[in-house]
């Protein structure tokens, strides 16, 4: 599908029974791939949409980095959006994905029956400071890997790399096996959007989103919102709180057994807390 003037990859499962769910991967970089278990929500009347972002995955990668913001990421879900002909839609969102749900609804929440964030986020400065945190929670010699090769800006040293590893082994995924739809994603991580954007790697946020924060501007948005994330996840429960203090009558879930991926690592668990949620939005309209 074309949209703002560029080719992007979509996936669409299931029928518009019961709406449509229309899903943001996270990154920003990432690709959809690791989010298909969202699919199991097709089986229970949703119409769900996947795509991959500009640049990202099987979508066009145009050589102007510029183009990858916050700004224009919102216009392309709206493009999407009305290419495929979507109508209302319950917009989903995983990490950036959430944070994008939010901005995303704080110019077009017209266009939301419901906002789903999973591991998102509000505050970037809020985020960074808690995976800090958690980063120095981390074995001692763990850490200091991590501080030194940040000191001398090796942010691809094989040592280095094998430490960063240990945080997303506790706050990304906590599952002894990673799934393969999660190990593509990370396989195919687009470098140009991802360095752009965030940085490096997670916890390391040095791209042009280091400074976003709407945290301020939550009580704007009014359509009913669920906030989720993991226990453990590296989107801390801390940020998962404070989206859920600013969004009026929104909910907030965390799993126990979780980080950053609850539809993988809970995965029965967290489908039953989204299709009850959705059920009820749907419900209520």
């Amino acid at each position: 599908m074309t949209v703002l003037g560029f080719n992007l990859f979509y996936k669409i499962f299931g029928e518009p029974k019961k709406g449509t769910i229309l899903c943001l991967h996270g990154g920003p970089g990432a690709t959809h791939d690791y989010m298909l278990p969202l699919a199991d929500l097709a089986e229970s009347g949703y119409r769900v949409v996947f795509y991959d972002q500009l640049g990202c995955g099987k979508s066009e990668l145009p050589k102007n980095v510029t183009l990858f913001t916050v700004e224009r990421a919102v216009e392309e879900v709206e493009g999407m959006r009305q290419a495929l002909g979507l109508g209302k839609v319950n917009l989903m969102g995983s990490s950036w994905g959430g944070m994008l749900a939010i901005a995303y609804a704080l110019k077009y929440q017209r266009n939301l029956k419901s906002i789903v964030t999973i591991g998102g986020l509000a505050s970037v400065p809020l985020a960074t400071a808690e995976m800090e945190r958690m980063k120095g929670e981390l074995p001692a010699e763990v850490v200091e890997v991590l501080n030194r090769y940040e000191q001398e800006g090796d942010f691809e040293n094989a040592e280095y790399r094998k430490a960063v590893e240990v945080f997303y082994r506790q706050h990304l995924c906590r599952l002894p096996e990673w799934p393969k739809k999660l190990l593509h994603t990370m396989e195919h991580m687009s470098r140009p959007v991802y360095h752009t954007m965030n940085g490096p790697n997670e916890f390391t946020i040095i791209g042009n989103i280091r400074y976003w924060d709407a945290t301020s501007q939550l009580h704007k948005i009014r359509v009913p919102t669920l906030v989720t994330g993991g226990r453990y996840d590296e989107v801390s429960p801390k940020v998962a709180r404070s989206i859920h203090k600013g969004i009026k009558r929104s909910k907030v879930v965390a799993f126990p057994n979780s980080s950053h991926l609850p539809f993988w690592e809970e995965r029965e668990n967290f489908m039953g807390v989204v299709r009850r949620f959705l059920d009820n939005v749907n419900e209520r309209a």
